[in-house]
């Protein structure tokens, strides 16, 4: 069998991209490396890609620049800068997370290339990424969600007061491209809001933030994956323990909280939650993957929250454990997901 030649993307110009480096190197580590020739590419925080051809252990630790070659795109390939030639290249699997790797731009600039990627297309990151595009469409398409404002930076926006008319206090303030809960705060009172917002458009970067309702419930997930036919892994819950909410280190160190796989629900609500991802994800054009994030209401209604199209990716992150809950083990998923990826046009049809 001939090898796929893959390129794995790491890193990124994001507030991400130290999430970024553990999600690939546990990616890395797990990859049926006998079914393909690897060029791994990271990109520094400016933006810069490299060709690198170093150790996993020193993506973790950030000390992979130290051995990578700068890089530049060609149809089909990459061109290190060294002299060398050409890598060619039939897919990329973009781990990245966060603005210019989950939002579009990188899929872009794969397409042009004409490389498949793993994931979602251009048109699918983009709006999923945008909280606000993600809640018209959704709203539109009939899927529940929690009621909400969207300000913006650069115009005039309806008063602490008005916003409190439509919707009653304590509200969440997110900015609308931003993810792993930077930026992300649950506010009580005006000076609460005042200070929530100017965190936000720092962490948003496109002048954009939603004012929130808050959902009394908790939070759950579903791992949705597919292109013309989809399927759902298990969902998981988010258990926290005198947080507000499932915030960074709640996330990534669970700090404060902890996550339970199967979620401890019923039977229907499980049976709600997955119908509703899969709402969700075509909603939405989804292929590839996502993971659809839910409340489960006081009175048992399932409620979408967002929608994630680069999902963590170390072996204990949710997503991988949602489908090894369904009986798709880490090293497979990442070959299915490949598989996928190459189902798709790329190019000139």
């Amino acid at each position: 069998m001939n090898k796929l030649n893959i390129a794995i993307l790491f890193g990124g110009q994001s507030s991400e991209y130290s999430v970024s480096l553990h999600s690939v190197s546990s990616l890395l580590r797990q990859i049926h490396r006998d079914r393909y020739t690897i060029t791994m590419i990271g990109i520094d925080p400016e933006g810069r890609f490299y060709v690198y051809d170093g150790d996993i252990d020193s993506i973790e630790k950030d000390q992979w620049k130290e051995k990578a070659v700068p890089c530049a795109w060609v149809h089909k390939g990459v061109l290190p800068l060294d002299g060398s030639e050409i890598i060619p290249l039939d897919c990329a699997f973009p781990v990245l997370h966060g603005k210019n790797g989950e939002d579009g731009t990188v899929q872009g600039l794969l397409e042009v290339m004409n490389i498949h990627c793993v994931g979602c297309d251009v048109t699918a990151s983009a709006l999923s990424m945008d909280k606000e595009f993600m809640h018209i469409i959704c709203d539109h398409a009939g899927i529940p969600t929690a009621k909400y404002v969207c300000l913006y930076e650069k115009e005039e926006n309806p008063s602490f007061e008005d916003i409190q008319k439509q919707i009653p206090l304590p509200w969440f303030i997110k900015p609308c491209n931003a993810g792993s809960s930077y930026g992300v705060h649950k506010v009580k009172n005006q000076q609460e809001f005042e200070e929530a917002c100017k965190d936000a458009w720092f962490y948003d970067g496109r002048g954009k933030l939603l004012v929130e309702q808050s959902i009394n419930g908790f939070e759950i997930g579903c791992a949705v994956m597919g292109n013309d036919t989809i399927q759902t892994g298990s969902c998981d819950e988010i258990e926290i323990k005198g947080l507000d909410f499932f915030d960074f280190e709640g996330k990534y160190k669970l700090t404060g909280a902890a996550i339970h796989c199967p979620a401890r629900v019923s039977e229907e609500t499980f049976c709600q939650a997955q119908n509703l991802a899969r709402r969700v994800y075509r909603a939405m054009n989804c292929c590839g993957m996502a993971r659809v994030d839910m409340f489960v209401t006081d009175d048992n209604r399932v409620i979408l929250n967002e929608l994630n199209t680069i999902p963590g990716f170390t072996d204990t992150s949710r997503y991988p454990t949602m489908m090894k809950e369904a009986g798709i083990e880490f090293s497979d998923l990442i070959d299915a997901l490949i598989d996928l990826a190459m189902e798709k046009k790329v190019g000139v049809c």
